[in-house]
This record gives C-alpha cells, sequence and structure tokens, in this order.
C-alpha cells in the first residue's frame, strides 16, 4: 500500500503559540515530527499541511514537503483530507505536530493494522492507563474495545467503569486503555468522514474519533507499551529539549 503520512500544523496555539518553529535544539519542533514520520519504513511520503506561511518556509527551508491549506478548517482531520484528496496514497496517516518523540515503529503498526484487518475503516493506537488519577481525568482520553480489538467506546469520562471497587490496572490483557492520537485512514473512508456534520457524541465529548463510530465507522484498535510524549506547554517543550540534548550527549559518548 502506497502511505502518505500528513502532519497538520498551527502557529496559534492557546498555551504555547507559534509551537511548531520553536527550535531550541537547532531545529523547528516540525522538523523533528517530520523526521520522526520520515523514518517510518512505511512512509511513502510525509508532507506537512499548514495555513501559515511561516510554517511553509520553515519547512521547505528544511526540505520539507508541505501543502497549504484553507484557514477555517475545525479539526486537523478536516486539514488531512483536504490534503489526503489530492494525493494517489491508499493510506493516510494523521500524526500531530507536535508529536517530536513518536516512534516510527507506531506509524509501521498501524498501517500493519490496517493490513490485517480489510474490514477496518481506520487504525489507531492505545496504552494501558499508568495510573488510578489518569484513568479518573477527563484529560486523559480512554477508549474501550470489543474481542477484535475494534473501538467500542472512547470518552474523557473512567472507562469501563470499576463499578464494584478499584480499577485493575494491572491486569493482563490491559481493559484500562489510554488512547494515543495518531491516526491511519484508508483514503477513500477519510474523504468520506470529512464530508460529514460533527455527531453529537463529538460534540459532546470533543473528540473527533466519535464521528467515526457515530456514523458507524470501525477503527481498530493496536496497543503499545508506552504513551509517546507530546508538546502542549512550555514546560513541555522544556523538558522535550532537555531529553533531546541527553540523547545527543549519549550518541557522542
Amino acid at each position: 500500500m502506497r502511505v502518505a503520512v500528513v502532519i497538520p500544523a498551527r502557529f496559534a496555539s492557546s498555551r504555547l503559540p507559534g509551537k511548531p518553529l520553536l527550535r531550541d535544539t537547532g531545529k523547528y519542533l516540525i522538523q523533528h515530527v517530520y523526521e520522526q514520520a520520515a523514518a517510518a519504513k512505511a512512509s511513502s511520503l510525509v508532507v506537512v499541511a499548514t495555513d501559515d506561511e511561516r510554517i511553509r518556509k520553515a519547512v521547505e527551508g528544511f526540505g520539507g514537503n508541505v501543502v497549504m491549506t484553507r484557514a477555517d478548517h475545525p479539526s486537523g482531520t478536516d486539514r488531512v483530507a483536504e490534503v489526503a484528496a489530492g494525493l494517489g496514497s491508499h493510506v493516510v496517516v494523521n500524526v500531530q505536530g507536535d508529536e517530536p518523540q513518536l516512534d516510527p515503529a507506531a506509524i509501521d503498526l498501524l498501517v500493519d493494522l490496517l493490513s490485517a484487518d480489510p474490514g477496518s475503516d481506520m487504525a489507531t493506537l492505545a496504552t494501558p492507563l499508568p495510573d488510578e488519577e489518569s484513568y479518573r481525568s477527563p484529560n486523559v482520553v480512554k477508549v474501550v474495545c470489543d474481542d477484535r480489538g475494534r473501538a467500542l467506546y472512547f470518552s474523557r469520562s473512567p472507562i469501563p467503569m470499576a463499578r464494584d471497587g478499584e480499577p485493575d490496572l494491572a491486569a493482563r490483557p490491559a481493559r484500562f486503555l489510554q488512547h494515543l492520537g495518531v491516526y491511519a485512514y484508508r483514503r477513500a473512508f477519510l474523504l468520506k468522514l470529512a464530508a460529514l456534520p460533527p455527531h453529537p457524541l463529538e460534540e459532546a465529548e470533543k473528540l473527533e474519533q466519535l464521528r467515526v463510530l457515530g456514523a458507524g465507522g470501525t477503527i481498530q484498535v493496536g496497543r503499545v507499551a508506552h504513551a509517546h510524549r507530546g508538546v502542549d506547554t512550555p514546560a513541555d517543550y522544556a523538558a522535550f529539549v532537555r531529553a533531546y540534548g541527553e540523547g545527543r550527549s549519549r550518541r557522542a559518548a
């Protein structure tokens, strides 16, 4: 399958304005994400989707592919779909522009999931919830799956609800899962999805993937051992810069 990785990138951010162009490491943040995506074995093409000229110039400056999109998209998925409409790829992977530590193998896993389950419209990832605080936090998205590994529901609420006591987070195989926001779509399904209005469940939970389930779509969920840490705040970025510097020091030694 021909696989395109599309990275939606906006300049505006309420908690960290200009996030894609931060470069305390010597590279733009968006460049780190781009290079991780390009390192995936499954990637046939990597492209940044943006409506900002500053981001376009930065991506072209480091030799990356970039497509200018409309500025009025309500979500990153819709921005990715605009780019996908002009591509000949069979599968489109949506990687967030603030995931500089995403493991390239995660992209390969997503593509493998779609290959192994021809009946699934898209694929995403999850990891065992690390603690009860995460289980109860509305800022951590949870997912429950059926026996085939397909998503039944995503929620900010604690699901499945441990009615008769505390959740057994140590149980294996894990039943309490944290959703990770990276997606692979079959291109034809992505274009249909972008044409649908937001679903009431999506609007209630503020979770785009519920548009898929609300419309009767199927999502295969792969499991990874750990969550990849994104960059949402100045503290997150500072932590990434430290980790990147430590990694370079170890490689140099």
